[in-house]
């Protein structure tokens, strides 16, 4: 089947929403005139002060921005304890939309939705998890914001299990994969039912992260 037949098919599957990870106002006027869906300003990664970056990120983009402060533990910068993570959000809330809030900073996400904006829960794995754990973990997740799993598959059968889990997964559901060798997952996952794509307009937000205008040509060879 082609993936064109796979969209007739299961249109409510291919709903995916392009994301252009950015680290300065530089990258998000770039990524403007090829109109990503949302700006993730990758906090973690700003060399400028943070404010300032994103007041003028802002000022680029007229649309959603996620804020993301990713830990090392899970393949950022950050470093700090969860009351450092909050202690850096806090005063830059004012500029987003949404936030990333890993696993182990969920205990400000209650205090983030009160202020109105929304949540991608996200877990990155540096290997693959069963299926049973994957599905635990998107439960956990969805207990305090919409679930994002990232996973670095060992084989084909790892991918395999991770397009099954992100199709029978409840809806909304983003799932990614680490690393240049299974690269090419990226652009099939939302045709299983992957809500947000992540590229890059300038600087890699993670290994194996397609271009901004590298994934609108294959978004255009998908025909999605």
């Amino acid at each position: 089947m082609t993936p064109q037949g796979f969209i007739a098919l299961f249109p409510d599957l291919c709903t995916m929403r392009i994301v252009a990870t950015v680290v300065n106002a530089r990258e998000a006027a770039r990524a403007a005139p090829l109109s990503p869906d949302l700006i993730e300003a990758r906090i973690d990664l700003m060399d400028a002060d943070p404010a300032a970056e994103l007041a003028s990120i802002r000022s680029a983009f007229r649309g959603p921005v996620i804020l993301t402060i990713r830990s090392t533990a899970e393949g950022g910068r950050f470093g700090g304890d969860p009351a450092a993570w909050w202690e850096c959000l806090r005063p830059l809330l004012r500029f987003g939309d949404l936030v990333d809030v890993e696993q182990q900073f969920s205990s400000f996400a209650p205090g983030i939705r009160r202020m109105g904006k929304g949540i991608i829960a996200s877990r990155h794995f540096p290997d693959m998890p069963p299926a049973g754990e994957l599905r635990r973990v998107e439960r956990e997740l969805r207990r305090y914001g919409d679930p994002k799993i990232v996973v670095s598959p060992r084989d084909e059968r790892d991918l395999l299990d991770l397009l099954r889990f992100t199709l029978e997964a409840e809806k909304p559901i983003s799932t990614g994969v680490l690393g240049d060798e299974y690269r090419f997952a990226r652009a099939i996952l939302p045709l299983f039912g992957s809500d947000l794509v992540y590229t890059h307009a300038g600087t890699p937000g993670a290994p194996g992260q397609f271009s901004l205008e590298e994934f609108r040509k294959v978004q255009a060879l998908l025909g999605a």
